[in-house]
């Protein structure tokens, strides 16, 4: 289940050094009958390393891809500054298919700009923070509610 994912992303990635805020943006926090993927933001410690975050990130999507839908971590710092995304590799290798603009420059980051951005206001205000405190932005659907935040650790605020 991709919720049951997310869940698992949460809790691995709450417990490294650097990550200092998880949310969930996209399809999953909309009124969409069948979201088909999973998008989180994760705000980090500027230079952080990420080679945990970007395994956990792997695992992740390896569930989602196994029942067909898909997942994506993308990064911000601690400034409301738009980093990129996790790469899907596991390796760099300036691989072929590779759309980062500067592949190998920080692991596991993938810095395509140029296709992939996100809003100011995104970054700033998402529309469900999961750690370290639940923020409620959207009313979030019945099943985010019932796997995401219902035995959340965190102490909750907002609508």
């Amino acid at each position: 289940m991709l919720l049951a994912a997310v869940r698992d992303f949460v809790g691995a990635a709450a417990a490294i050094d650097g990550v200092r805020r998880i949310a969930l943006i996209g399809s999953l926090v909309t009124d969409k009958p069948v979201p088909k993927d999973a998008d989180l933001l994760v705000t980090i410690a500027a230079e952080m390393d990420l080679d945990a975050l970007a395994r956990a990130s792997r695992q992740m999507q390896g569930k989602a891809q196994k029942i067909n839908l898909g997942a994506e971590a993308f990064l911000a710092d601690q400034n409301g500054r738009y980093l990129g995304r996790i790469c899907h590799w596991r390796e760099c290798r300036a691989r072929a298919l590779c759309r980062a603009q500067h592949c190998g420059a920080r692991n596991h980051l993938n810095d395509d700009l140029h296709d992939v951005t996100l809003p100011a206001k995104l970054i700033a205000e998402p529309p469900l923070e999961l750690w370290p405190t639940i923020v409620r932005r959207v009313q979030p659907a019945a099943d985010v509610e019932a796997i995401l935040l219902a035995q959340a650790p965190s102490r909750e605020n907002g609508p």
